[in-house]
This record gives structure tokens, C-alpha cells and sequence, in this order.
């Protein structure tokens, strides 16, 4: 028995209006580019920092040397990579990582 309510005079004014001051813009066009940030993490620095600890976390990495997770995470999985440290335990992304006996 229901059904759906006719509008109104007054809500049909509001849609037209919405539709001529809503001019869509393509979000790939007009402003300035942003300019790409590239953060390192200090190696010697880092290096200082994993090996005084027994264990560390890329969050505990990030913080103690003022950089973004994802840049201690690239520098980690890195130096796993080229065997200076190594992955001791972890899961789900929160890894633990230790210096590589020599």
C-alpha cells in the first residue's frame, strides 16, 4: 500500500540547484604535483641501535630513529636480504628481527 513519496516542489528545486553548482572536477587535472619524499633511515645510526638491543621490532626501529614505519621496514627486510640481520620471530607483519651472528 505504500509507495514511494512524490516529491515536492521545494525538493525539486533544491536537486536542480545541486547539480549546477556541483561542477565535477577530474581529480588527475589542475593543481601542482606533488613532489615525491624519499626518507632513508640513517644506516650507521640503525646498525648502532640493532645491535645494543637483543630484539628489535621495525616499529621500535622507526621510533627510536625518527622515521616512518615503512622506511624501517624497507631498511629491515633490506638488511635481511643482504644477511647483516636477521628475522628471529614475529608474525602477522610484526616481526622480530636480531643481528646476524658473524
Amino acid at each position: 500500500m505504500g509507495g514511494a513519496k512524490k516529491p515536492t516542489a521545494a525538493s525539486k528545486d533544491k536537486g536542480a540547484s545541486k547539480d549546477t553548482k556541483k561542477g565535477k572536477k577530474d581529480k588527475g587535472e589542475g593543481g601542482p604535483k606533488k613532489a615525491e619524499i624519499t626518507v632513508k633511515v640513517n644506516e650507521q645510526q640503525a646498525m648502532k641501535i640493532i645491535q645494543n638491543a637483543k630484539v628489535i621490532t621495525v616499529q621500535d626501529l622507526a621510533r627510536q630513529t625518527g622515521v616512518k614505519i615503512s622506511a624501517a621496514n624497507a631498511f629491515l627486510r633490506d638488511s635481511a636480504t643482504k644477511g647483516t640481520v636477521k628475522r628471529v620471530g614475529g608474525y602477522s607483519g610484526h616481526h622480530l628481527y636480531q643481528v646476524a651472528s658473524s
